[in-house]
């Protein structure tokens, strides 16, 4: 009798052993699942909800890409250089990314290669003769190409060159396109950060509707 309750005993103690990894294991599977489905649900829908959420309270143009419309219609974002075709508008920096967002990059060449000097160079007699100055008069921002290639601002000297040929093929006074760049010049950030700058964008726009008025 007592051999037979000690193997009893014996063969109880052993699947009770067998069964405690078994369902530990279940724990164990059932805890990952739940912290992914909560990280899932929580950092992957309900954190960019609210991230969506909060940018539309508090800041819904840039949310929406700083995005411009005339007429219903966008006609592009002040966060984005555009090209512009005609004598009459100011032009942007030149892009390495022909001013598409699905490409942006600069030219990533050195100071020391000789194509980036040979494209400068270029560049510089190029719009000398568009701006009928001297190349030496050239801002620097005019003939070389921003790190993403989308670059909206200029230097006011970039826009100051370009006053009189705007002013000439739109048959409006100097001056009044001066007061137009100044309008549309934006100080340092908070006063110390960054440079001066002109979105070139905005002061078009602002060209078209001076010239409609």
């Amino acid at each position: 009798m007592g051999t037979a309750m000690n193997s009893l005993s014996h063969k109880t103690g052993a699947t009770t052993a067998a069964t405690a990894p078994a369902e530990a294991n279940r724990g164990a599977l059932r805890g990952a699942i739940g912290l992914a489905i909560v990280t899932l649900a929580g950092f992957g829908f309900l954190y960019s909800l609210a991230g969506v959420g909060v940018g539309q309270a508090v800041a819904p143009t840039g949310a929406n890409g700083s995005l411009i419309e005339r007429n219903g219609q966008i006609v592009g974002s002040t966060l984005v250089a555009q090209p512009f075709v005609g004598e009459g508008y100011f032009q942007p920096r030149p892009s390495a990314a022909s001013y598409d967002l699905m490409a942006l990059s600069g030219s990533n060449q050195a100071r020391t290669n000789p194509e980036m000097r040979q494209r400068i160079e270029a560049a510089r007699a190029a719009v000398a003769q568009r701006e009928g100055v001297a190349p030496e008069a050239v801002p620097s921002d005019l003939v070389t190409q921003s790190g993403g290639g989308i670059d909206p601002h200029i230097s006011p000297a970039a826009a100051a060159i370009q006053v009189a040929r705007v002013a000439r093929v739109r048959g409006l006074a100097p001056d009044a396109v001066r007061q137009l760049v100044a309008r549309h010049t934006q100080g340092r950030q908070f006063g110390v950060l960054g440079a001066p700058r002109v979105n070139v964008l905005e002061l078009n726009l602002a060209l078209d509707a001076s010239t409609r008025g």
